[in-house]
């Protein structure tokens, strides 16, 4: 190097520590208010949800890649993926890296098929290995939990014998899911199980595991309850979020499912209600950003756009 090159002139050196002192300075207040914003009510807070969906909503893209990167472009941070399935890991583990839209959370595909609490000891075997393989699935591209379908009560198997039954496997997975660092997390979903709020806080309790949570979607207790009542009744066993929507009356005048047919905020969910209790638990004031994952009809990224900008709305009320 020169002379010219080897010396800041007096200005340069001037104009250089300012910019650090300014760097300083700007780093300090940064501290301070980060840590004023900690001791601040958690409904005082800036909301901090990061928007995702479940890969199955994607209805374009030829690849993975493609399809994270329509997610991106649409404003979606996260993906909920499917596990056991026929998507190769490196193809998941590339398009995240390339996208930089996280793969947050697993659903176990089989619970379904393999119920935990089936008459057969050999099906309930098949479903905890597809639990396990799940949550392998989920350490192995970063994801923190995996949605499980706890039970099925029906005729042939009843409702106490599903309580004993789907917690005896679940705990058979725990070990290894503390192990890959990913909750298992109990949804509550049409299975006729799990149906008060009061049910399903005993029912984490009772798992008695740190790896134990709850994967909350709203949509699917407004048929029978109040979203924010369940939210308050869950507190911190709340893992992850489903955003969805039900209409009571599309239920009353065209049948139970129709109930779905709804866009998000035109339902009965009551949003205001909802983020006030997300809001005061801190759920969706979390300074890292906790999930909220649509589970909604889904398609191309026009389609995607409009529920990205709905959920907008909603996380604003």
């Amino acid at each position: 190097m020169n002379d010219n090159t080897d010396h800041l002139s007096r200005r340069e050196v001037l104009r250089t520590g300012t910019v650090i002192a300014g760097g300083a300075l700007a780093a300090t207040f940064g501290a301070a208010n980060a840590a004023r914003a900690a001791d601040e009510p958690p409904s005082k807070r800036r909301r901090t949800l990061r928007k995702a969906v479940m890969i199955g909503m994607v209805g374009e893209g030829s690849t993975l890649r493609d399809k994270f990167a329509i997610l991106r472009d649409c404003g979606f941070e996260g993906v909920e993926m499917d596990s056991p399935s026929d998507l190769k890991m490196d193809e998941i583990l590339e398009a995240q890296e390339k996208t930089g839209i996280k793969a947050h959370g697993v659903v176990d595909s089989v619970h379904w098929k393999f119920h935990l609490n089936a008459p057969d000891e050999k099906v309930r075997d098949e479903g905890v290995k597809a639990l396990e393989h799940a949550i392998r699935d989920a350490k192995a591209m970063g994801a923190g939990s995996v949605l499980l379908v706890p039970a099925v009560v029906n005729a042939r198997q009843p409702y106490d014998q599903a309580w004993t039954l789907s917690m005896a496997c679940i705990r058979r997975a725990l070990p290894l899911a503390a192990e890959c660092g990913v909750k298992v997390s109990v949804e509550n979903v049409w299975n006729n199980f799990l149906l008060s709020p009061l049910e399903a806080a005993r029912y984490i309790d009772e798992l008695a595991h740190p790896n134990a949570a709850f994967h909350f979607d709203i949509g699917n207790v407004i048929n029978i309850g109040f979203p924010d009542q369940w939210i308050r009744t869950l507190g911190p066993r709340i893992e992850r979020l489903h955003i969805k929507d039900f209409s009571r009356k599309k239920r009353d005048d065209l049948g139970l499912w129709k109930g779905f047919d709804v866009e998000l905020g035109d339902g009965d969910a009551g949003w205001p209600a909802v983020m006030k209790a997300l809001d005061d638990l801190g759920y969706s004031t979390a300074p890292e950003g906790r999930r909220a994952t649509a589970e909604v009809g889904g398609g191309d990224r026009k389609r995607l756009a409009v529920i990205a900008e709905r959920m907008d709305k909603l996380f604003a009320m």
